[in-house]
């Protein structure tokens, strides 16, 4: 867990993959016969290190969106429908040079996508992009970057902004374009500090949203904001009061669950599942790494309690791991995933049928999305 940066979010040059995810439901080991692994590259997508294609987001009806890196170094959002008919999206406004671009984050049932752009300055934009192609881009009150993350299936929008003294604040984008921000209590006000909203799918359909702090010391805490926008922060047990240390969420369902990440006082990153009611349970991954930079790491958090996410090992390569309702861990890697240090698989989402997308980095680092439905 690093403190959050203006640069975007890829996982290529610093995360995992490797996966013929032998998972299913009640994560039971399913023969080859009884799974579907679909590999996949946008066209247009580069074939160099820290470039390719990284799928972030899947919805309901199997819908993949993501981004992939060019070439030359820019982004590029794009949709992939269950046919594997790929789409790319480029914003109004996007840079074109390496660095810049879009990025589509997060889709929900109906197919609409949010997601934010860079343009030629190197300014973060927030868009909507309905199902007939039209955007709507945004700016935060009193933003310099504003970062679209998470949407919800009625369509309401949540993120963060950074504004002009590099501070982080959180904001609700209402369907009709009205932008309500918050901070949690106790954020930092200083440069690095402040109120995140992460993953693809912190937003629920109630309107809860979970995110976290980083408070004047910038270690980090967890939060649930209620529609009503009342706030409720928790830690994880275990998790460290150092800089850098604390406790990060990555998903939250409709039931109320969350999924996150706790980073000890050692550096070891640990998952946690917290239920509605508050109880927070943590748990690792067999053969995860104990070092610093290594350990359970939960991406997502499903309508059913299943969570997916990579562990990293003690030679920083990246596999797969989904954890059940009930509490068993499945692991698997793609085939042809790299085996080096950063590289492997990385599961980024599981949509209410289980299917689970991601990314594999192989040996050469560039990035290829897969599907896995168990």
């Amino acid at each position: 867990m690093t403190s959050p940066t203006l640069a975007k979010p890829s996982r290529i040059t610093t995360q995992k993959t490797t996966l013929c995810l032998i998972v299913c439901a009640l994560a039971l080991t399913v023969s080859a016969n009884a799974a579907s692994l679909i590999k996949f590259n946008a066209p247009g997508a580069g074939t160099g290190s820290g470039q390719g294609t990284i799928p972030l987001s899947i919805n309901s009806g199997g819908v993949v969106a993501g981004y992939y890196v060019d070439r030359n170094g820019a982004d590029h959002g794009f949709v992939r429908t269950t046919n594997g008919t790929i789409t790319a999206i480029n914003a109004p406004g996007a840079g074109t040079g390496a660095g810049q671009g879009t990025l589509a984050y997060s889709i929900n049932k109906t197919g609409v996508i949010a997601g934010y752009y860079i343009d030629a300055s190197s300014v973060f934009h927030g868009y909507v992009l309905a199902t007939n192609g039209s955007f709507s881009t945004f700016e935060a009150p009193g933003a310099a970057n504003t970062i679209a993350a998470n949407i919800n299936d009625g369509g309401t929008v949540a993120g963060y902004y950074i504004d002009a003294s590099g501070s982080y604040h959180g904001f609700v984008r209402a369907t009709n374009g009205t932008i309500t921000t918050f901070d949690a209590p106790g954020a930092g006000s200083g440069s690095g500090q402040g109120t995140l909203v992460g993953g693809v799918d912190c937003i629920n359909t109630a309107g809860a949203i979970t995110g976290n702090y980083l408070d004047s010391s910038s270690v980090y805490h967890g939060y649930v904001r209620a529609a009503d926008g009342t706030f409720t922060s928790f830690e994880a047990p275990g998790a460290g009061n150092l800089s850098g240390q604390g406790t990060e969420t990555s998903g939250i369902n409709d039931t109320g669950t969350i999924s996150g990440i706790y980073l000890d006082s050692n550096g070891t990153d640990h998952g946690f599942v917290r239920a509605a009611g508050g109880t927070i349970t943590d748990f690792n991954v067999a053969g995860a790494g104990t070092g610093s930079g290594q350990g359970t790491e939960p991406e997502n958090v499903n309508a059913a309690g299943a969570i997916v996410g990579q562990y990293i090992d003690a030679n920083g390569v990246n596999h797969g791991f989904q954890r059940s309702p009930n509490g068993s861990i499945a692991t698997g890697n793609v085939p042809g995933a790299g085996t080096g240090s950063g590289q492997g698989t990385i599961p980024s989402s599981n949509g209410p049928t289980n299917k689970i997308d991601g990314e594999y980095v192989d040996s050469a680092g560039v990035a290829h999305g897969f599907l896995f439905t168990p």
